[in-house]
């Protein structure tokens, strides 16, 4: 299944795609399936749907295949045209992005893809949907592009051991860890090290610094998730192109690393690093009226327009 979260007339709601490409507003259709105008609130954010467990996807199932039975209804589908899309998981708890994970990206800015995976995190400020703009804030000018395949968690877990990390996951989704390298890097970096490191916070948390979706794309669905073709260009340009098979970590060992005293929760998102060919390389920054699109195959499409703060 393809899972969104989108908004129509204000409200933001989870809708399913289908398979001829409009939204089912999941809301209107428990509405019609059920004869109830009362929502369960385990429909009503994307966070809580997985939280439901697989209880709530075959629910979501079910009512799926009764509204595209019963032929008669119209108006519990949209158009793509006609909604807003948001971030899959709007607001995410947790963003753990892992650091140099691709064996080309470190090979690209000259460093060693670490043994043990380096995480770092972004604020739930930074999530900005498909369709959604960029922002290149005032005091920046080097603005960064990243695709990379975002893990979403659909259980709630503890110190999970790597041979039933894939049992947390939900489900994929595309990232864009945008990054601002002149706030991230500090003068003189990597020639002359700070000793208090990279600033992380300012470096990859500015408002709109997370472009996330277009959808959440089941595990079932999307199946082995190596290899997954990943391909990002700017302005129809291709600048990075890459597969999943390139990352040093694998998804079940970033869960293993990233639980051992961490409780992760359904919608926490995991970004799990990118390929070569950003910016920071020696390739163009972001500007203004730049479109960027990253694709992942089985995955889906995002893109965003780069719009300068006024």
């Amino acid at each position: 299944m393809k899972l969104l979260s989108f908004s129509a007339g204000g409200e933001t709601r989870v809708g399913l795609l289908t398979a001829n490409n409009l939204v089912l507003d999941l809301t209107e259709a428990y509405k019609h399936v059920y004869d109830d105008d009362e929502v369960p609130s385990w429909l009503k954010s994307m966070r809580s749907l997985l939280a439901g467990g697989e209880d709530a996807i075959e629910v979501v199932k079910r009512i799926a295949k009764k509204v595209e039975g019963s032929g008669s209804v119209k108006d519990v589908y949209l158009k793509t045209e006609e909604i807003k899309f948001k971030p899959p998981v709007p607001q995410a708890r947790k963003i753990l992005c892992v650091a140099a994970n691709y064996v080309s990206h470190g090979k690209e800015l000259s460093i060693k893809v670490p043994e043990k995976p380096y995480f770092f995190g972004k604020f739930a400020n930074t999530l900005i949907g498909h369709g959604e703009d960029i922002i290149i804030p005032k005091t920046s000018n080097k603005v960064d592009y990243e695709i990379e395949l975002a893990v979403v968690i659909g259980r709630r877990g503890k110190y999970i051991p790597r041979n039933r990390a894939e049992e947390y996951v939900a489900g994929y989704t595309v990232f864009n860890d945008i990054s601002f390298r002149d706030k991230q890097f500090p003068p003189g970096w990597p020639q002359q090290l700070n000793p208090y490191g990279q600033n992380w916070v300012l470096g990859k948390s500015l408002d709109t610094a997370a472009p996330c979706g277009p959808y959440l794309v089941t595990k079932d669905e999307v199946g082995n998730p190596y290899p997954l073709r990943l391909m990002l260009k700017v302005n129809g340009e291709v600048r990075q192109e890459g597969e999943t098979t390139d990352m040093f970590h694998r998804i079940d060992s970033l869960i293993e690393y990233i639980s051992d005293g961490i409780t992760l929760e359904p919608g926490d998102i995991i970004a799990t690093g990118t390929p070569s060919g950003v910016a920071a390389a020696g390739k163009q920054y972001l500007k203004h009226n730049d479109v960027v699109e990253a694709e992942i195959e089985r995955v889906g499409l995002l893109r965003n327009r780069v719009v300068a703060e006024p």
